[in-house]
């Protein structure tokens, strides 16, 4: 076990091409005794005694956990418009370091993705890349003006296949147009994934209502701006009957609603970040710019109730809220600075340790939040399947006893907001692997395939 981490943080591989891939030693979802897992031409084709020798490549895991390759419903990648911040190719490459095979990469871009053209283009792009599959999320109003729908249908039947819609960075305030949205999805049987703020509520609002907000003279952000959609729109939803999913829930009222709204069989999921899960706003008192997101970090019981609510299946998985900002973004006073932290690295780590190394949860349960349930809201295919044979080789390798710093300087990132930075892990992702091709390979994520 090492300390520090010996791997370098950009690599100069590409992505294996070979037919034939051999993992031994390896424990699936940490169980049992190691045992040898073959891949090929994609596909998990053997198990156990049934494996061959050899391979084209042979891995030995030395009793490395594995699980499905984790897929995140939410992260900004940034392009088109900003890639001084973060570009498909650097964010594909921290998602396979990460343990992604699957990233959904949100509409606030510039342009903004609202036709399909844009959609095509960030996918076509992923795809060549070859590291993640990169699907976009196309905006639910034009230009992110809450005022007029996208197209849904054109985009869901261009060849980005689009499979979600929100307007993240923005809430759709206006209830008659979520209502339209609503009735408009659940007709093509989309997902509408709603970024839960009330802007009367939040207006100049840069931190948490609460006993640090006041001490440290910032404007308050109540937990009632976030509650009071989250309520509004499980009812658009029970009425009107889309699937809808809510954002990076943060306060301990929103998973008191989502858990009411499920017991009445409101089509409805939710998601909550690591960072909600594990920082929380005591850490302001650094005014450190870095902290600044949106939703606030919360108070604690916020922090353990979000907890509960993902052991108990209230909160369906995790995402990450990947959000890149240049150091010009963050190295101001802490109410001009934008929110948005980097995740993509470091959430299996921030899952692991609290969840895992803790004895709360299991690594069956990490596949369940961080893979299988994911894949299973935007209904995507190939992906969060079960580690068996005739399924998808979308897999991650993970060590479990590794010792690391999280240190942007490191990261694939090409920002540098890390809200962890310094603090020390336990669990480290090795190897991840999308379609049998390895694109993170020691820790190190392959380079593009054009």
């Amino acid at each position: 076990m090492s300390q520090t981490p010996a791997f370098p943080a950009t690599g100069q591989l590409s992505p294996a091409s070979a037919e034939s891939l051999l993992l031994t030693n390896v424990r699936p979802y940490g169980e049992g005794e190691p045992t040898s897992l073959f891949i090929e031409n994609g596909v998990i084709s053997a198990i156990g005694s049934d494996c061959p020798e050899t391979a084209d490549q042979v891995i030995d895991a030395a009793g490395k956990v594995l699980l499905p390759g984790l897929v995140d419903m939410h992260v900004h990648l940034r392009e088109p418009g900003r890639e001084d911040t973060e570009t498909i190719a650097t964010g594909s490459a921290a998602a396979a370091k990460g343990g992604f095979t699957a990233v959904f990469t949100m509409a606030n871009t510039n342009p903004v993705l609202d036709q399909p053209t844009i959609a095509e283009s960030v996918w076509a792009k992923g795809q060549s890349i070859g590291l993640c599959d990169v699907h976009p999320v196309g905006s639910i109003t034009k230009g992110l003006e809450g005022k007029e729908l996208t197209e849904f249908g054109m985009m869901a039947r261009s060849g980005a296949k689009v499979r979600m819609f929100s307007d993240d960075g923005k809430c759709v305030h206006n209830a008659q147009i979520m209502r339209r949205a609503i009735e408009y999805a659940k007709g093509i049987d989309v997902l509408l994934a709603q970024h839960c703020e009330d802007i009367d509520l939040t207006d100049g609002a840069v931190a948490h209502e609460g006993e640090v907000a006041g001490r440290l003279g910032l404007r308050g952000w109540p937990r009632a701006a976030e509650e009071a959609v989250v309520a509004r729109d499980a009812l658009l939803t029970r009425d009107y009957g889309a699937r809808l999913h809510i954002c990076h829930t943060s306060t301990e009222g929103s998973v008191e609603l989502i858990k009411i709204a499920k017991e009445k069989g409101i089509p409805l999921t939710a998601e909550v970040t690591p960072h909600h899960l594990v920082l929380t706003d005591e850490l302001l008192e650094s005014y450190d710019g870095v902290l600044r997101v949106n939703p606030p970090l919360r108070e604690q019981r916020d922090t353990m109730a979000l907890r509960q609510a993902l052991l108990d299946g209230i909160i369906d998985c995790v995402a990450t809220d990947h959000a890149p900002h240049g150091s010009e973004e963050k190295c101001v006073e802490f109410d001009r600075a934008r929110p948005g932290m980097l995740g993509l690295e470091t959430s299996l780590a921030v899952i692991a340790d609290t969840f895992v190394r803790s004895g709360l949860a299991s690594w069956r349960w990490v596949a369940k939040v961080m893979s299988e349930r994911p894949a299973d809201i935007v209904r995507l295919p190939g992906h969060g399947r079960p580690i068996a044979v005739g399924e998808p080789a979308n897999l991650t390798l993970i060590d479990p006893d590794y010792t690391w710093t999280a240190q942007a300087a490191q990261f694939d990132s090409k920002s540098e907001n890390n809200p962890y930075e310094g603090m020390e892990f336990h669990t480290k992702v090795t190897h991840t692997i999308l379609r049998g091709h390895l694109t993170c390979v020691d820790g190190v994520a392959a380079s593009p395939r054009n």
